[in-house]
């Protein structure tokens, strides 16, 4: 199914006393281009995490942030420095030798030392702390899809209405194009007449230069092959993943072919409806930009 490359997912997990906060935003780009941030405890989860989103999204910047809270005291363990508080202990009785004064020190005075008594985190187990953060990120990114798709098929609704309008300018360029001669051969006729009276043409002649005309301002192919892009662009559109890409090249194809008609014609109608369709075109390359 098609999808825009523009959306937003958030998910939160609570487990017991742990809280993880999950958010991922999209916008289009011509790759995957992956930005996370994450809290200093997860960050060796990140290419995991990566991996995970890789297996979802195909295209586009992808931003994101995770929070992680854990609000249980388990994983503190407190830490006693034997050595240091030696060194204390043994500097401050040399203090007291030097300058004659009672050594006064308790254990709590020294406890309050700089490093005696530290807290230190407890090792987390690693596979645990992934399936909960695997979940999070896996419904987060289940409801950015969810966003994409929607977006997708508003896209594509847009897009089948551009091209059913640009079919009609096709169409309309092709019931011109005849009467272009004709008009052309009445106007060569009349200049003719005009220039030397009552003398009488050459019929081979005025059927060579009306030909020679009708070749060059012929865009029979250009129509063919536009109709042919249209249909090719309406079949990619209900394709499935990625396919922003072929249609944005069908796009550039579309655009190549106006430009040819418009460069061709000799004609201000067909001049002007060329141009409507260059309009038509550029702007279904602007909604194409945003999907997948």
């Amino acid at each position: 199914m098609l999808k825009s490359m523009t959306g937003y997912g958030r998910s939160e997990i609570i487990s017991g006393d742990k809280k993880i906060t999950v958010e991922i935003k999209t916008v289009n780009h011509r790759y995957c281009d992956i930005a996370i941030k994450l809290p200093k405890k997860l960050i060796s989860l990140e290419n995991g995490i990566r991996n995970v989103i890789k297996q979802y999204i195909g295209r586009g910047k992808v931003d994101v942030y995770v929070s992680y809270e854990d609000y249980s005291n388990m994983n503190l363990l407190v830490k006693y420095n034997a050595e240091l508080a030696r060194e204390y202990l043994l500097n401050l009785e040399k203090m007291s030798q030097d300058f004659g004064i009672d050594n006064d020190i308790r254990v709590s005075t020294l406890s309050r030392y700089p490093d005696v008594l530290t807290l230190e985190e407890q090792a987390v187990d690693e596979d645990e702390l992934w399936e909960f953060v695997e979940e999070a990120v896996k419904k987060a990114l289940s409801h950015l899809i969810e966003a994409r798709v929607l977006e997708g098929e508003n896209l594509k609704k847009d897009l089948h209405t551009k091209l059913e309008g640009m079919l009609a300018l096709v169409n309309s360029i092709e019931e011109r194009s005849p009467n272009i001669i004709t008009e052309y051969r009445e106007k060569l006729k009349a200049k003719v007449a005009e220039l030397l009276g009552d003398t009488q043409l050459d019929e081979s002649i005025l059927a060579t230069e009306i030909t020679i005309f009708a070749d060059k301002i012929c865009v029979d192919e250009e129509t063919v092959r536009l109709r042919s892009h249209i249909l090719n662009m309406k079949q990619t559109l209900d394709e499935s993943d990625n396919v922003g890409r072929k249609l944005d090249f069908i796009a550039q194809e579309m655009n190549r072919e106006a430009n040819t008609i418009l460069s061709k014609a000799n004609d201000i109608e067909v001049s002007n409806i060329a141009i409507d369709l260059k309009t038509e075109i550029e702007k279904m390359r602007e909604q194409i930009q945003n999907i997948e």
